[in-house]
């Protein structure tokens, strides 16, 4: 059995069929097909269904399916072990994190993690935490910066910092001078646009709502930090994401409540018992120590 059997088995299996995947390896169905038979063959088992219109892995077929896929995974991870260079002169790092934390984290840990090793290629990807557990478990991300808890029992979780949110506005807003400390009454007469609510950071906010007995008055909902941010900035509405991002860069200012404001736990994420090269064990221990924001 050679790596390619396990390469030509997958392709199969994702794309349901043999001309399929046989186009997306370039090679001629025949071929594909051939090398399926011999990699039956070797196991002693049928690993596919062929007598519908769809080709569908058998119960063995999938039970191998499950055990090719983490094989190659390690594969590819003991691939970047050996381009792995100690001393950080280059590499690469792939890193996540939930949209929260690109409106104001992102900046500062590029800016340290640059100045200290130039060398080294980022790829930074805003993912839900659907899609961040997903890419660490399928070896496509090396880290990320996330909530917990997670699901996955294969994600080591290594706390990194508390995150506070506040309630916050623009200059178009008539409390962006004030100083005064609102009550839950104060809050529940203001306008509010805040996060869609599939978000995590919406989760919180409800919360905080409910334990402090507020019905807030909903004016807007968006999908996209960035753009909940340029409405605030533009609009006489209030707002609930992390404090950081309140700066008078951002033309924002937190207002001050009666209440304890909402926290939560962030964390860095990575996958457990695999590989982790030397850009990503020196951008953990970045993460780990104290940020100027």
């Amino acid at each position: 059995m050679l790596l390619r059997h396990l390469r030509y088995l997958l392709a199969v299996a994702d794309y349901g069929g043999f001309t399929r995947a046989a186009e997306a390896l370039h090679v001629s169905q025949p071929t594909l097909s051939q090398q399926i038979r011999q990699l039956e063959e070797t196991l002693g088992v049928s690993l596919f269904d062929r007598t519908s219109r769809s080709v569908k892995p058998t119960d063995a077929g999938q039970a191998y399916i499950e055990c090719a896929r983490r094989v190659l995974v390690e594969l590819e991870a003991g691939q970047r072990a050996l381009h792995d260079v100690k001393d950080l002169s280059r590499g690469s790092l792939r890193l996540a994190m939930t949209p929260t934390f690109m409106a104001y984290l992102v900046g500062p840990l590029v800016r340290d993690f640059t100045a200290r090793y130039p060398g080294i290629h980022l790829q930074i990807f805003e993912l839900s935490m659907d899609d961040i557990e997903a890419g660490l478990a399928d070896d496509s991300l090396d880290v990320a910066i996330a909530f917990t808890p997670v699901r996955s029992p294969d994600i080591e979780c290594i706390p990194a910092f508390t995150e506070t949110l506040g309630i916050m506005v623009g200059r178009e807003h008539p409390l962006y001078e004030s100083t005064a400390v609102l009550a839950a009454d104060d809050i529940a007469q203001l306008d509010f646009a805040l996060l869609a609510p599939d978000f995590i950071t919406r989760l919180s906010v409800d919360e905080y709502f409910r334990q402090h007995g507020i019905t807030p008055k909903v004016r807007i909902e968006v999908n996209s930090v960035s753009t909940l941010l340029e409405v605030v900035r533009h609009s006489p509405m209030a707002t609930m994401l992390p404090q950081a991002i309140a700066t008078e860069e951002r033309a924002l200012r937190r207002l001050q409540v009666d209440s304890e404001a909402p926290q939560r736990a962030a964390a860095l994420l990575r996958r457990k018992n695999n590989y982790h090269s030397a850009a990503a064990v020196a951008f953990t221990k970045l993460i780990l120590n104290p940020l100027p924001l």
